[in-house]
């Protein structure tokens, strides 16, 4: 059976990953120039903040060190979070991305961009925002229904706190 270096490396490092209470979501060994380089990405619940990420990132390179995983040529480790428009592709994507705003690709066609609400087994509640002084609508989304997924940045979404203060106003 044949695995690829990718999935060896997996085997080797998800569980230090997990030791550390991370997730691992990725790794990929490009080529840059000469040299190759490891990216790995962790995740957490609560996010995976630079102090989690510097821990991950000694334990990985003594564990890489003790082996021959990477081969005998010189590689760099790069070892970072999803970043802030990552796609969900697992369930406990769409559970850390509640109260965020989503842009959905439908596996019957079409796109929708809502906020999560809630995540449970089956699917997602969401809120799909108000277009023109409308109000936002509550939605219901099964798994099966999402072809893609992914986190929509945004630079001036008002926190519960704005929201309150507006509506005492």
């Amino acid at each position: 059976m044949s695995t690829t270096q990718s999935e060896r490396l997996r085997e080797l490092l998800e569980p230090l990953v997990t030791s550390q209470g991370l997730d691992l979501e990725e790794i990929a060994v490009d080529s840059v120039g000469r040299k190759r380089v490891l990216r790995v990405v962790v995740d957490s619940d609560s996010g995976a903040d630079l102090d989690a990420v510097a821990d991950v990132s000694r334990a990985l390179s003594a564990r890489l060190d003790e082996t021959d995983a990477m081969g005998d040529a010189a590689y760099d480790l790069e070892v970072g979070t999803p970043g802030a428009e990552r796609a969900l592709t697992e369930h406990r994507h769409f559970v850390r991305a509640t109260d965020r705003l989503v842009k959905f690709q439908l596996t019957e066609g079409g796109e929708l961009i809502a906020r999560i609400l809630k995540a449970d087994e089956d699917g997602l509640d969401v809120e799909v925002p108000g277009v023109k002084g409308r109000k936002a609508t509550s939605r219901r989304l099964g798994f099966p229904e999402i072809a893609k997924a992914r986190v929509q940045v945004e630079f001036n979404r008002k926190d519960e706190k704005d929201m309150k203060e507006e509506e005492e106003a």
